[in-house]
């Protein structure tokens, strides 16, 4: 199983510098994958979560690209109706070949109302636009002309039944995001069951889960996967395996902005994550 991280691009202590370090501190680590947020204006109810400076994705991992070498890049989740599709399946294409293939896209269809007012985006029309971006940019990766790139890897983020019914209706990998183990074996369940009535493929699980490193056991039943002790997150990471789980992605953002001023901490929470799936894969072998 691939392990990734979602690094923090937005926040008070987040800089040119302190991006550097964080994908210095994940490749070196040995993970898998790279991956940023997207917002592109901090409206009022962006900035209540994820306030300025906020990098944008497609920039941010074009330069991230030239500063690694094995991680692969990509984006959880970028809000698919805020640009033009062919826009994104332009930018999307070239960041795939600069950086030799490590693009992955995880896309959603955005919930910040006042961020679709200051774009001029539909709200209410964000699902249906984000069916027709997706499917404009995978034909544009299909041409064999100038956009043609083969098929850049799409996840399909969202925890809604709308988002599971997306990921079977397109075939692409279902991303969901934070979340307890119990409510994604129900989830897993009801998407079974969305294929079937489609007559389509289950797709592949591609779960985004907390990183959130305690020295005393987290219990009860609101205990999201990859909260609690080393064993407890090890122990998730291999239930999400069992479920199917190609790749797995750590989200370490407990939700305070200042939490960007101290990345240290996070980053010895992702060492010692490291450490145990190194010791825990060599056990399985």
């Amino acid at each position: 199983m691939h392990v990734g991280v979602n690094v923090p691009n937005f926040g008070p202590g987040t800089d040119p510098s302190t991006l550097q370090r964080w994908a210095q501190v994940v490749e070196g680590l040995g993970y898998d994958l790279l991956l940023l947020s997207d917002h592109l204006v901090v409206t009022p109810d962006v900035a209540e979560q994820y306030p300025a400076p906020f990098y944008e994705p497609f920039t941010t991992l074009a330069w991230l690209a030239g500063i690694t070498e094995r991680v692969r890049l990509g984006t959880t989740v970028l809000i698919v109706p805020y640009r033009h599709p062919l826009l994104v399946a332009r930018m999307a294409a070239n960041l795939h070949q600069l950086s030799g293939g490590r693009l992955v896209l995880g896309m959603g269809v955005g919930w910040a109302r006042q961020e679709f007012e200051a774009l001029d985006v539909p709200f209410e029309q964000r699902g249906k636009l984000t069916d027709a971006h997706i499917r404009a940019m995978r034909a544009a990766w299909e041409d064999e002309g100038d956009y043609g790139q083969g098929r850049i890897p799409i996840w399909i983020g969202g925890n809604s039944d709308a988002g599971i019914r997306r990921a079977v209706r397109l075939g692409e990998p279902w991303h969901p995001l934070r979340f307890t183990l119990p409510w994604l074996r129900g989830a897993l369940d009801r998407q079974k069951a969305v294929a079937d009535e489609l007559g389509l493929p289950v797709p592949e699980l591609v779960p985004r889960i907390i990183l959130r490193l305690t020295t005393e056991p987290v219990t009860g039943p609101d205990r999201l996967a990859g909260e609690g002790t080393i064993e407890q997150i090890v122990d998730d990471l291999e239930q999400l395996r069992l479920l199917g789980a190609d790749t797995v992605v750590l989200d370490p953002f407990a939700g305070d902005p200042e939490e960007t001023t101290h990345p240290e901490v996070t980053w010895q929470a992702l060492a010692a994550v490291a450490a145990n799936l190194r010791r825990f894969r060599t056990e399985q072998l």
